[in-house]
């Protein structure tokens, strides 16, 4: 069986590295695949670029800027701060010639957006299509997660009609966001072969309510974890690795830009981390530097920077007593199921994939939706939990059990033989 992953990037991203993943652990199983992305930084050779060169990364780069244009035209846009919008509105007939050119048995889309492919370009792949979406993006109008219509409340029109955009600023009905939900609604009900992926259980219910998948096969399977490397190291050992004090609770946090994009919950969490009645604690930042302005925190903070290697990062969850995740939005919630996997509860919000990942109080902690006060309450109990082995226990079986390489990919692979027998009745074969 051959399947090619379309990504736009390889590594860079979390939406990128869960596909990697998926790809490496397919592999792994006996598939056949492939990835073709806009932009490699990755070494590994099933992963395959059109954009090799100083041309080619500036062609890839000039198409990136042509397919944000339409945004610049809305000044109030708040794309940055509830993530990018993306029009995906710039054709790529020689992307689509080389998919074709490979010939798979299953064309696999992930994050497609910064300019790759115009959803136009989908109908012309000469394979069944299945997408898993990594966010909201795939059925809304432009953006990558709704924002708030007003506080707590997301924005459903994505199930109808979009318009009036929040994100864009927008106080025309006939805007942006409603001419790409149409075009989405038009080219999607031209694609017969096409299966849906949620990463969780809430973005799986979103698609299904959407304008336009309600016609589709959607289905939920979770972002895979290579829990041989994801996997508890000894609390002494990896506090020494970090430098990190042996007699203080740990709290960790960990989100690339999370004080600039407000679906993190960056600043609930500060307010969370306020009312804390937990003593002895310090906190532990991986993702982000130092800011120039300090949060006021009762608690000493300490940044650990990117960490772009998965080894370093493990340890850095063994050596924690408690991963916060205060998410407003979350598709599913990757630091969540790394966390789980090296024997760390979590707390969070009770919104979005997390509530795939944590099961209340024998994991983690689901507080309810943006109750920082509650939250605190989360992290209390983890911090004070006279149980706290047996919940490392049971954060380390739901993840071997649920994510693990081996168990993800077999779930792949039975959808995958599944899609190829429905395009072979659709076809009369």
């Amino acid at each position: 069986m051959r399947v090619l992953m379309l990504n736009t990037y390889d590594i860079t991203g979390g939406a990128a590295r869960a596909t990697f993943r998926l790809h490496r652990a397919l592999i792994q199983n006996g598939v056949d695949a492939r990835m073709l992305v806009a932009r490699k930084r990755s070494g590994a050779d099933t992963v395959i670029t059109l954009s090799n060169g100083k041309v080619g990364h500036a062609l890839t780069t000039a198409r990136m800027i042509r397919d944000r244009l339409p945004v610049r035209k809305y000044k109030k846009a708040m794309d940055r701060r509830w993530g990018q919008f993306s029009p995906a509105r710039v054709r790529n007939s020689k992307l689509v010639k080389t998919v074709n050119a490979i010939n798979p048995d299953i064309v696999h889309l992930c994050w497609i957006s910064d300019g790759m492919l115009a959803v136009e370009d989908l109908v012309s792949i000469n394979a069944p299509i299945v997408w898993r979406m990594p966010d909201m993006w795939a059925f809304t109008g432009g953006c990558h997660y709704a924002a708030d219509e007003e506080p707590g409340v997301m924005c459903e029109k994505y199930t109808g009609k979009c318009g009036k955009c929040a994100i864009l600023g927008s106080g025309n009905d006939d805007d942006l966001s409603r001419r790409i939900l149409e075009r989405k609604r038009k080219i999607y009900a031209g694609i017969a072969d096409m299966t849906v992926i949620g990463v969780s259980k809430w973005l799986a219910d979103c698609a299904r309510k959407s304008a336009v998948f309600a016609d589709k096969n959607i289905v939920c399977l979770p972002n895979p974890l290579d829990t041989s490397l994801f996997k508890p190291a000894g609390k002494k050992a990896a506090r020494a690795m970090w430098n990190l004090p042996d007699d203080k609770k740990l709290i960790l946090f960990g989100a690339a830009n999370a004080a600039a994009t407000p679906y993190k919950g960056c600043g609930l969490l500060i307010d969370a981390l306020k009312k804390i009645s937990s003593t002895n604690t310090e906190c532990v930042v991986f993702g982000a530097g130092e800011p120039g302005e300090k949060p006021g925190l009762p608690h000493k903070i300490r940044y650990v920077g990117h960490l772009n290697d998965d080894t370093a990062l493990a340890s850095l969850y063994s050596a924690c007593d408690v991963m916060v995740v205060p998410s407003r939005r979350e598709a599913f919630g990757q630091t969540a199921s790394e966390s789980l996997a090296c024997g760390t509860p979590v707390a969070a919000f009770e919104v979005g994939g997390l509530t795939d990942i944590i099961d209340h109080r024998i994991n983690g902690y689901l507080a309810r939706p943006f109750d920082t006060g509650d939250l605190a309450n989360g992290i209390d109990w983890v911090l004070n939990n006279e149980k706290y082995g047996e919940l490392s226990q049971k954060a380390r079986e739901k993840a071997v059990g649920e994510y693990d390489y081996d168990v993800v990919a077999k779930r792949y692979r039975e959808l995958y033989e599944s899609c190829l027998r429905q395009a072979l009745a659709t076809d009369g074969g």
